[in-house]
C-alpha cells in the first residue's frame, strides 16, 4: 500500500477516534471519518496481546492485502482497523470474509464502485 493510502500520524488517528464513528464484529473494529479527499486512507492497530511481532506483522500483512484487493470498492474515508482477539488464528480467507462484513456494515465498501486505483 502506498504512503498516500495510509493513516500514520498520531494526530490523524486521534481525529478518527474522537470525531469518527465505529462499527464492529467479533474480529475487527473499524473507526471511520469522512474527509475531503479522492481516495481512502487506512490505519491498522494490532495489539501486543495478539502475539509476538511476527504474529502481529502477519495479521497486518493479511489486512493490507485484503484492502489492496478491495481498493476499487472503498469509499474515500479515513479509517482505522483494530484487530480483536482471535484474528491471529484466522487464515487469509477468513480475515477477508470478516473484514468485508465489517466494512459493509460501515458502508465503506460499495459493490458498484469501480474506479481503477493503482497502489
Amino acid at each position: 500500500m502506498k504512503k498516500t493510502y495510509r493513516v500514520k500520524s498520531d494526530k490523524d488517528f486521534q481525529t478518527i477516534f474522537s470525531q469518527g464513528t465505529s462499527v464492529a464484529n467479533r474480529k475487527f473494529v473499524v473507526y471511520y471519518f469522512k474527509k475531503n479527499q479522492s481516495h481512502y486512507r487506512a490505519g491498522l492497530s494490532v495489539s501486543k496481546k495478539l502475539g509476538n511481532a511476527v504474529t502481529r506483522n502477519s495479521i497486518k500483512r493479511k489486512i493490507r492485502h485484503v484492502l489492496l484487493e478491495f481498493s476499487p470498492h472503498l469509499q474515500p474515508y479515513d479509517f482505522v482497523i483494530i484487530a480483536r482477539k482471535g484474528v491471529e488464528e484466522l487464515d487469509y480467507h477468513e480475515v477477508k470474509k470478516n473484514l468485508l462484513h465489517v466494512l459493509k456494515i460501515a458502508n465503506l465498501y460499495q459493490e458498484g464502485l469501480t474506479s481503477e486505483k493503482k497502489l
